[in-house]
């Protein structure tokens, strides 16, 4: 049976057949330069995934990575049918939407006493007791609630056969980030994120590398960063990335496809156009770190570590943060679990 090509290969193998996305140098250039100008900053660090996700409990703790695993595990697919009615968790006098909804509705369910971290919970809980964990402020629901209880209560099962944590489960990987993916994608179903494109089998696996990198941030917090191979990472594939690569120039999508878009259309998971947006942003985010890397070493003589995760920690709270100056430029809607 046929391997897929890993992320970044499959990347570079769509982006070079692409169709109906296109990477723009001088937006990889403006990138480049703007990623540049902060790169001492605390944003392009591990640690600046913290202040990204201030909802995440303290790294401290083995509980923190399990939080991370029941996060990363349900992080698919927050955008709403209807922009002005969006799914809304408060929290500590703070209103969330989107990702942070589920990271508010978790923490709130650990102040409330809900086990939420504990596989031997989360494992046998039922679809009612997650959708109260879930629960919005609003009449609009947290999409796909059957969806997130299926692939938790999985992923608990596989933690219970692995020592009944997720730092158990993943410790079986040793230190390379590359077979912690692996590791993960095999034991896991709902993390194997792949895709047929121009015959070839790929994968982006968006959901494991980020549980990857976000257990390596937690590390790193703890002054136990000593995970290998973590450039293996690629920035992970969603809806959101992209949209903000296209404001910033980086990447150009066809007129049919933004019409589409526009016109509501939704994409199905494995479409091609579907497929060239993920695998264009993976590409496009590495020659933009290829292109960091050489300024960094011709204008201060030195290597730079910045890798595409942490390139990715800064970009998705970067749309977050001007999702009103690109409201004009609309996400690709597809209904999954994997992003």
């Amino acid at each position: 049976m046929e391997k897929p090509l890993l992320p970044r290969e499959s990347g570079q193998f769509v982006a070079e057949r692409s169709k109906d996305v296109f990477i723009r140098d001088a937006g990889v250039q403006k990138v480049a330069e703007m990623l540049f100008s902060l790169r001492r900053s605390e944003f392009l660090t591990a640690s600046g995934w913290k202040v990204a996700n201030p909802l995440a409990p303290a790294p401290t703790s083995d509980q923190a990575l399990n939080w991370l695993f029941v996060v990363d595990t349900m992080n698919f697919c927050f955008w709403p049918d209807n922009e002005a009615q969006q799914c809304e968790v408060t929290y500590k006098g703070a209103t969330y939407t989107g990702f942070m909804t589920l990271c508010a509705a978790i923490t709130r369910a650990m102040e409330e006493g809900v086990p939420i971290t504990d596989p031997k919970y989360f494992s046998k809980m039922s679809v009612e007791e997650l959708g109260k964990v879930l629960r919005s402020d609003n009449e609009t629901a947290m999409p796909m609630v059957q969806e997130r209880h299926q692939v938790l209560t999985e992923g608990g099962r596989v933690l219970l056969e692995h020592g009944g944590s997720f730092r158990s489960f993943i410790s079986q990987a040793g230190n390379d980030a590359q077979k912690m993916v692996e590791l993960i994608v095999e034991k896991i179903p709902s993390y194997r994120d792949e895709a047929t494109y121009e015959g070839r089998k790929i994968s982006f696996n968006k959901r494991a590398q980020i549980l990857v990198a976000d257990f390596w941030a937690v590390m790193e917090a703890r002054g136990e960063g000593y995970i290998t191979n973590i450039d293996c990472l690629t920035m992970f594939a969603d809806y959101r990335v992209p949209q903000a690569l296209v404001y910033l120039g980086v990447l150009e999508y066809s007129d049919a496809l933004m019409e589409a878009l526009k016109n509501g259309e939704l994409l199905p998971s494995g479409d091609r156009r579907e497929v060239e947006i993920r695998g264009c942003s993976i590409w496009s985010v590495e020659l933009i770190k290829e292109r960091l890397h050489k300024m960094v070493q011709e204008k201060d003589g030195k290597v730079c570590s910045i890798n595409s995760a942490i390139i990715d920690f800064y970009l998705w709270p970067f749309a977050k943060q001007h999702h009103r100056e690109m409201a004009h430029i609309p996400i690709h809607p597809t209904r999954c679990i994997f992003y």
